[in-house]
């Protein structure tokens, strides 16, 4: 078991412990935010990397996970900061949301590397925002959780439950063969 660290042994200790102009300047920004001093000084800062975004159906809920996160940090003693990191959305994005995980890493490990945060949760979920997260974090060495998506939620068609993404492949091969109407494909609750 790691022991606590004081408060000049954090990292964000850099940006708000020091007795100068930049500090100063730090202290004030923070204050334009709402948070003061008794908020954040002396305690861990804590980054919630969070990949949601509104065309990301997978990370939908983490609206309120973000939320909840930020409720156990401050419980645990920390001080909570949300930072939204590019969604990578697999249905939507083209050619292929691969193109841009890398992207993800080198964001994750900046914001980290930039900002005055000591640890880190990461909040991601498919196979490419999963490694981009951990891969961002290990290369800046910070402590970090990783807070998985879960699995994608599932539809219904015909009262039927829906896998995520393995039925759309069976229904698609059943509208070419013409078992499955134009209609019922634009309207699934046409049986």
């Amino acid at each position: 078991m790691s022991r606590r660290r004081k408060p000049e042994e954090l990292r964000s200790h850099r940006w708000f412990g020091a007795s100068d102009m930049r500090q100063f300047g730090h202290h004030s920004r923070a204050a334009q935010m709402g948070y003061s001093r008794r908020d954040y000084l002396g305690k861990p800062i804590i980054a919630i990397i969070n990949t949601w975004s509104d065309i990301n159906a997978c990370h939908a809920h983490f609206r309120q996970r973000a939320e909840e996160v930020k409720r156990g940090v401050l419980q645990a003693g920390g001080f909570p900061l949300e930072m939204p990191a590019i969604a990578l959305a697999e249905v939507f994005q083209k050619p292929t949301t691969m193109l841009y995980r890398n992207l993800l890493a080198l964001e994750t490990e900046e914001l980290l590397r930039s900002y005055p945060v000591d640890g880190a949760v990461l909040m991601g979920g498919c196979d490419k925002t999963t490694p981009a997260l951990l891969m961002g974090a290990i290369s800046m060495n910070l402590p970090a959780i990783f807070m998985p998506a879960g699995p994608m939620l599932r539809g219904n068609w015909r009262d039927q439950p829906l896998g995520s993404g393995s039925d759309v492949w069976k229904y698609w091969a059943e509208k070419r063969a013409g078992n499955v109407s134009d209609e019922q494909w634009a309207r699934p609750g046409i049986a």
